[in-house]
């Protein structure tokens, strides 16, 4: 006799779990949704599960469909919120300081034209010469982003209290290289088990080469759309390259939610919406670096291309988040600003009342507050920030771009202090680690100036299911970024 096949409880896409996320959503952004939840509760629903992307199963067929219905019924109430917190971009403009009229300057002053001006082109060295220093930037950034990432992947979902136990357990506290499996008391091994999926990669005893992550797939995946479109890529781009390279196995949250309507024929940007409580999480700041590495010292004009990637899966906060990530890169990625500047210029495009703005400049001052600037000290940082954000997912986008601005401006801009801070900190930390690994490889200005100790273990070797691109090199990566790049004196024309 055949034994009955086990049941499939795919995450982050099952209604009764959609349900307690947008209840949890609902409440963040200003709707109330004590109804709901006492209808839910009383027909024997339960709230999400707290880190985990499914609950146990099964569920009887008409609580399903009572979830479907409030779902819709949640969906279908507005934001007090929505008016400082547009996701249309035009609104966003009418809100953000980047966008702002600046003043005229009145005629025969005698002020010098601005470096990037027509009057200064002639002055500039060749597109040639800009593009193989900016390549090296990028192969930095790549790098950065991948060492960031890895660093942080063995210790995805775990609490905060987790990860400081066994850094301390394996004498890696203050956090300052790989997490490690030798000397960890069992104990401790036990009550805080590794990511399933990454500590068989990722740990300092078994890393060769960079393994696959959505982290990487998604800068991959921005690459491989402006060589097919260009910079005048629209979202339904967007959405029809992830169903031609991306399985659907390799999206999470939002993205899934948004692939699977693709799939049953909703249209961008509908895809962010319907169904989707996952639409201020992390996952869109994540696909931000590509847009940043393109159009380097632009970061309006960064902005502006990743709205277009973003409202496929995200709205509001999420996109926001996106935005501002996509700003700092690029402000990084012009070669003359120190990462207070970058952070700046990531508050710029962003609507200054918004939460994301205010959570970005929570972090920023609660590292400026800190008055050793020592890794040890960083402890009582994060320590304010999960006090402060304590009641959001972690994967939510408020806390964790919050971390990311405190562990940059905490660290200076260095590279190690930078991606070790934001891992230390907890929530989504192989996320924050990539993106802080990216802007502070820019600052940095070339591999040769990363510790080999980060970059080493990478073999300039990525892992991929994405584009045929399994095993390609970094330094591959980067030439063929800085050959999309849109340089200050060519424009987007």
């Amino acid at each position: 006799m055949t034994p009955p096949a086990a049941e499939l409880r795919l995450t982050w896409v099952q209604p009764e779990d959609l349900l307690g996320h947008e209840l949890r959503q609902a409440a963040e952004d200003g709707r109330d949704p004590a109804g709901v939840r006492r209808r839910w509760l009383a027909a024997g629903g339960r709230l999400a599960p707290d880190r985990a992307g499914a609950s146990a199963g099964p569920t009887p067929p008409a609580l399903r469909a009572l979830a479907e219905s409030l779902l819709d019924e949640l969906g279908a109430a507005s934001s007090p919120l929505a008016a400082a917190e547009p996701t249309d971009l035009a609104a966003i403009h009418a809100l953000a300081p980047a966008w702002s009229p600046l003043p005229e300057v009145p005629a025969g002053t005698g002020t010098a034209p601005e470096e990037g001006s027509p009057a200064h082109r002639a002055e500039r060295p060749s597109d040639r010469d800009t593009r193989t220093r900016l390549a090296a930037r990028l192969e930095a950034a790549w790098l950065g982003r991948a060492a960031g990432c890895l660093l942080g992947k063995p210790v995805e979902k775990l609490t905060l209290a987790g990860i400081r136990e066994i850094a301390r357990g394996t004498g890696n506290w203050p956090l300052d290289g790989w997490f490690t499996g030798a000397g960890l008391d069992p104990d401790v091994a036990a009550r805080h088990p590794w990511n399933r999926r990454s500590a068989a990669t990722s740990l300092a005893e078994n890393i060769s080469g960079m393994p696959e992550d959505d982290d990487l797939d998604y800068p991959l995946l921005g690459l491989l759309l402006l060589e097919a479109h260009g910079h005048g890529f629209g979202t339904a781009d967007v959405a029809r390259l992830w169903l031609a390279e991306l399985p659907a196995g390799r999206t999470f949250t939002a993205e899934r939610v948004a692939y699977r309507n693709l799939l049953d024929g909703v249209e961008p940007p509908h895809t962010a919406t319907r169904r989707n409580p996952f639409r201020e999480w992390i996952g869109a700041l994540i696909r931000a670096d590509v847009h940043g590495w393109t159009h380097p010292g632009d970061p309006v004009a960064a902005a502006d291309q990743v709205w277009r990637d973003a409202v496929l899966t995200h709205t509001a906060c999420g996109v926001h988040g996106a935005m501002f990530a996509a700003a700092v890169i690029a402000a990084a990625a012009g070669g003359r600003a120190d990462v207070h500047d970058c952070l700046a210029a990531g508050l710029g495009v962003v609507p200054g009342g918004s939460r994301l703005a205010r959570a970005v400049r929570f972090g920023i001052e609660a590292a400026r507050a800190e008055p050793t600037g020592t890794a040890a000290g960083f402890a009582d940082v994060v320590d304010a920030l999960h006090a402060a954000h304590g009641d959001h997912h972690w994967v939510h986008v408020l806390p964790n771009a919050s971390l990311l601005a405190a562990a940059l401006t905490h660290a200076g801009g260095d590279f190690s202090g930078s991606i070790t801070r934001a891992v230390s900190g907890g929530w989504d930390t192989d996320s924050n680690g990539a993106t802080a690994g990216s802007v502070a490889g820019l600052l940095a200005g070339s591999p040769a100036a990363l510790p080999d100790r980060w970059t080493g273990p990478l073999k300039n070797r990525l892992s991929t299911t994405v584009g045929g691109l399994d095993g390609i090199g970094f330094d591959t990566l980067a030439r063929r970024t800085a050959a999309l790049a849109v340089l200050p004196q060519e424009g987007t024309s």
